[in-house]
């Protein structure tokens, strides 16, 4: 079985989330996002890519890189840009591009069955971007980033999801690049139980139904940080989501 879980997500506020939207923090130079983000203090590469706020040909893994990402990620807090859900809900974030329309589920997965392959990996990773986004949670106590898994589809998971669409999104905004993105707040309990519920319902094994995710290198930061925090007996959830989608704490 896979096990995924609520959370507390950090939102933008409403009236703001077209100018907190930003890409992930992957597809820009450190140029290209400062231009991105210019005349705007709104923007979440300030939080993503935060050395756009320090000088040009700062080294991108510098402590002070970090350390300005929180600070800015505390300014959002207090300011209110963003600010966190008081329920653990599931969001589901839909994306329209043309013709072209997907739908995810943004939820909490277990570091846990990453590590003990209920999560099955399906490619390796750079161990440097792999150690920076350790670094950037860590400093920030938050996931920021978009980790994406996939599964096989079932009729369970999409009529639940089907039906999380049904009510009005929270979040209804088209981006610079033409695409639109919607964000739903699952909320109710028996809905948020129920989507609980089918993705435990997977196979697991070797079966072609399972949840599939990226595989760190060895020496990397990352499996050796999940396998920390999880520790005996106790279970941690790290969170997968775009960059305009919610953000856990």
């Amino acid at each position: 079985m896979a096990r995924i879980r609520p959370f507390r997500g950090v939102r933008p506020r409403k009236d703001l989330a077209h100018l907190v939207a930003a890409p992930p923090y992957d597809v820009l130079t450190s140029d290209e996002a400062r231009g991105l983000a210019a005349g705007n203090p709104y923007s979440f590469l300030h939080i993503g890519k935060p050395e756009i706020d320090l000088p040009p040909g700062t080294d991108i893994y510098a402590d002070a890189v970090y350390a300005k990402g929180r600070e800015n990620f505390d300014r959002f807090l207090r300011e209110g840009t963003i600010a966190q859900d008081a329920t653990r809900n599931f969001y589901v974030y839909r994306q329209v591009w043309g013709d072209h329309v997907q739908v995810g589920l943004v939820a909490g997965a277990s570091c846990q069955d990453y590590l003990d392959d209920v999560i099955k990996k399906h490619e390796l990773t750079r161990v440097d971007k792999e150690n920076d986004r350790m670094r950037h949670i860590e400093a920030l106590r938050a996931q920021t980033g978009p980790v994406f898994l996939t599964y096989r589809r079932t009729d369970a998971i999409d009529a639940l999801v089907a039906e999380a669409m049904t009510k009005a999104p929270e979040i209804d905004i088209t981006t610079y690049d033409g695409v639109r993105h919607v964000l739903y707040v699952v909320e109710d309990p028996a809905l948020v139980e129920s989507i609980r519920g089918a993705f435990e319902a997977l196979p697991t094994s070797t079966s072609p139904t399972a949840i599939i995710a990226p595989r760190p290198r060895r020496g990397s930061r990352s499996s050796g940080t999940a396998s920390a925090r999880a520790g005996p007996g106790r279970k941690r959830t790290t969170s997968s989501w775009p960059s305009s989608s919610p953000t856990a704490r």
